[in-house]
């Protein structure tokens, strides 16, 4: 059969709704931010078991990585979670990272808490407990001491995943700086998947060099400062070399602004303090090459590597009898076969080898 006419049967098969098969539990990889999906759900989902405690975090996050799995298809999904200590590499270099980071929980009339303390504890109660969960599930669950998860998934999809077609769930804009042919942003509040002509059109930067934009924008829910007065449309007109097929590096950012007329504030990015900012933002934001201890990338391929967890059908319906959350997810031995049947046989796959 020739190339040609095997390229159109595929194209047709996924017009189709039909799917490609796999034998590789790496060939199209789910990568979930966790603490990202966790307090976005915690925060909106009102859920409560039968003695009227918050569930909420448990319920929505299953059902958010329910959801994304069934939507992408994956042949394996990765949940990756902070590590205790995961902010101090970035505190040492700038004291006031996510300083004034708040979580912003959307109280509503369905469940409230008596104090923030309770609200708090329950939060870290849920977190708990989903882990439990999402261990008897045919995933690879990631948590590394002193790393974030932004470091992790950044050295899976570039360093160890190489050959994988990923996708990253978050709403953390700091990812599409990973974007390209083989990698992908899915952010589950906008429904939408970045592609490369997708952060090129929403963005006007392209992907390889959205991190440029970000090291002069700064990021706000991090508190890293920027360049004042240098924010997207002043990057987009007075910056054109980002729209170089190549990377461009600060370096190369600063000449440009050396050689050419641009605004006040533009032009302020050559003060001495301005440079060594751009220089910080860098260290604290980039993902391509992370910077984490040789322990700390040993750690995270070993477990890559490892066997994937099958599904425990058995204890995971215990737990869910224990913990009262059947009022939540009525059907639970469907919605474990319609999620995660595909899974479990890819799980069984790297079991075999």
């Amino acid at each position: 059969m020739s190339n040609e006419k095997y390229l159109s049967i595929l194209e047709q098969i996924k017009k189709d709704g039909g799917q490609v098969e796999h034998n590789n539990p790496n060939d199209k990889v789910l990568i979930i931010d966790g603490l990202n999906t966790f307090i976005r759900v915690f925060s909106v989902v009102p859920i409560t078991n039968d003695d009227g405690a918050h569930v909420g975090g448990i319920i929505g996050f299953l059902k958010s990585v329910g959801y994304a799995i069934k939507m992408h298809n994956p042949t394996r999904c990765i949940i990756v979670f902070d590590g205790e200590g995961g902010s101090d590499r970035r505190r040492k270099l700038f004291p006031e990272y996510k300083a004034k980071r708040r979580t912003k929980i959307r109280l509503n009339r369905a469940y409230d808490w008596n104090t923030p303390e309770d609200e708090h504890q329950s939060m870290l109660f849920q977190m708990s407990q989903l882990v439990e969960y999402l261990q008897l599930l045919p995933l690879t669950i990631i948590s590394a001491n002193h790393l974030e998860a932004d470091d992790a998934i950044g050295y899976i999809s570039k360093q160890i995943l190489t050959d994988s077609k990923i996708t990253i769930m978050s709403t953390d804009k700091d990812f599409l700086q990973l974007v390209n042919d083989r990698i992908s942003v899915w952010s589950p509040t906008k429904k939408k998947k970045y592609t490369p002509d997708e952060v090129q059109e929403e963005f006007g930067i392209p992907s390889h060099n959205f991190l440029m934009y970000k090291i002069i924008d700064g990021d706000k829910s991090d508190n890293i400062p920027g360049i004042k007065g240098v924010a997207l449309k002043t990057i987009q007109k007075c910056l054109p070399l980002l729209q170089n097929d190549q990377i461009v590096s600060i370096e190369e950012v600063l000449k440009y602004i050396e050689d050419n007329e641009v605004t006040k504030n533009v032009k302020s990015m050559l003060t001495e303090d301005n440079r060594k900012q751009l220089q910080l933002n860098n260290d604290l934001m980039q993902l391509n090459d992370v910077n984490i201890s040789g322990n700390a990338k040993l750690k995270i391929k070993d477990i890559v590597d490892e066997p994937i967890q099958q599904l425990t059908k058995f204890e995971f319906t215990k737990m869910f009898l224990r913990d009262k959350l059947f009022q939540s997810l009525p059907n639970v031995d469907s919605w474990l076969l319609t999620t995660f049947s595909t899974l479990n046989k890819y799980a069984g796959i790297s079991n075999e080898r």
